[in-house]
Parts: structure tokens; C-alpha cells; sequence
């Protein structure tokens, strides 16, 4: 009876998207995971903000799911023993960290993790102050014990770092890491005021796109930024 959101926030990574879709569409179909995928393309000139389009992507995913994934773009599962299921129990972390090809922390909660739409919402959500790349899911950690939740994590999967394919080229997609005005103190604290309750966006359209035969939503995404509270959202 269940049926997934798959959120994958997305700017600008074509080549990375054209792999993605069908992909996931096969491996969910294959696990006879009910889904919808939605690319969560931010169209505005601000920095990228991974948080809040996960955000928005809970925000318009519609009543006819009941749990979300938030998926990076460039990790794709290869071990089909992987559990995309209902999380009934709690955050359930796809790519843990002794599973990552990257990030081997053990707070670590990035990447895939999934969530049910009730447990998204105790959490009040990611928080929408991380413009540019990285440390919104260690904020995002915060929360979940803060909710009193308990992250879970796949058992039993002899694959160790050959579970995911990581298909990010950094020296063709360089990542947006600089850390402008107050962002470098900013970074490590806790949101506490900010979340689902006041992302502020604009949709742009939505366009049902088939890639490979593998249907997929994408969602033209235009945030907004108060310049006054996170000057780091533009470059300047």
C-alpha cells in the first residue's frame, strides 16, 4: 500500500540524470517498490540549496505518497538486497557510512535516506540556512534525535564499499564549497526556528518527462532567499 517520493535535488547535472532515472525507475520496479520520482531542479540565481528543495519536494509531492527518499543524483544502489521500503521504525539510511564509497563518519546521514512523511514533518524538516554544498544533513542529524528518532542503517550486506556507484566526476562538476561572510560559524549550529514551516519558493512548472522509458516528474523550483538573514545565498 505504500508508495515513495523520491526527491532528488538537481541542478545542471544532465549527463548524471540521464543515467539516474532509469536506473532507479528499474532497481524500484525490480523491488516491486511503488515510486514517483521528482527532480528538483532549482531554476533561480541564488547558490544551491540542497535542504530546501528537499523541502519544496516534500511540500509538492502529493497525498498519493507516504514516504520520501532524499537521493543524490550521482549514487546509484548496486546491491539489490538494499531496503527502499516503508521506514515504520524510523530514518532508514540507505548509504551508511560503512557503505559509502565517500563518507565513512558515523553521523553521517546524507546521500539516500528515507523517511516517512510523519517523521519528516516531527523534524520540521531540513533547514533552509545550507546555500551552497554541504553540512545540511548534519544539521539534519540534529534534528532527528532531537525528534526522538532513531536512525537505522542496511544489516548484512557483504558488498562494503562496491554497494553504491558514485558517479560524480569532481574535476568535471566542481562543487560550490565557499564559505562567504558569517557561513564558516554558521555552518556548524543548530536551526532552530527554520524548516518545512517557511521555505520560501516559487514554482516554475512541472513537466511528466520520460527518460529511457522511465517516467520521472521535474519541478522547476525558484527559491527565495531573505538577503538580510543569509547573505550566503548570492555570491556578492
Amino acid at each position: 500500500p505504500h508508495r515513495l517520493a523520491l526527491l532528488v535535488p538537481f541542478r545542471e547535472r544532465f549527463e548524471e540524470l540521464l543515467a539516474f532515472v532509469p536506473y532507479m525507475h528499474r532497481f524500484l520496479s525490480k523491488k516491486r517498490i511503488r515510486h514517483h520520482i521528482f527532480i528538483l531542479n532549482q531554476v533561480d540565481h541564488f547558490r544551491f540549496n540542497r535542504a530546501s528543495l528537499i523541502n519544496v519536494g516534500f511540500l509538492e509531492s502529493g497525498n498519493d505518497t507516504d514516504y520520501i527518499a532524499m537521493h543524490d543524483v550521482d549514487l546509484l544502489p548496486l546491491n539489490e538486497q538494499l531496503d527502499y521500503g516503508f521506514p515504520e521504525a524510523g530514518p532508514f539510511h540507505v548509504a551508511s557510512p560503512e557503505l559509502h564509497p565517500l563518507y565513512h563518519y558515523k553521523t553521517y546521514v546524507g546521500g539516500i535516506l528515507l523517511l516517512t512523511k510523519q517523521h519528516y514533518e516531527m523534524c520540521n524538516g531540513m533547514s533552509n540556512r545550507f546555500w551552497g554544498w554541504g553540512r545540511e544533513d548534519d544539521e539534519f542529524y540534529r534534528r532527528i534525535k532531537g525528534a526522538g528518532l532513531q536512525v537505522r542503517r542496511p544489516s548484512g550486506i557483504t558488498t562494503g564499499y562496491e554497494t553504491f556507484q558514485h558517479l560524480h566526476d569532481p574535476a568535471w562538476r566542481k562543487r560550490d564549497q565557499k564559505r562567504i561572510a558569517a557561513q564558516k560559524q554558521e555552518q556548524f549550529k543548530v536551526d532552530r526556528e527554520g524548516g518545512l514551516n517557511n521555505v520560501r519558493y516559487r514554482i516554475e512548472s512541472r513537466t511528466a518527462l520520460s527518460v529511457a522509458g522511465a517516467p520521472c516528474t521535474v519541478v522547476n523550483i525558484l527559491l527565495d532567499c531573505d538577503i538580510s538573514e543569509t547573505p550566503w545565498c548570492t555570491f556578492g
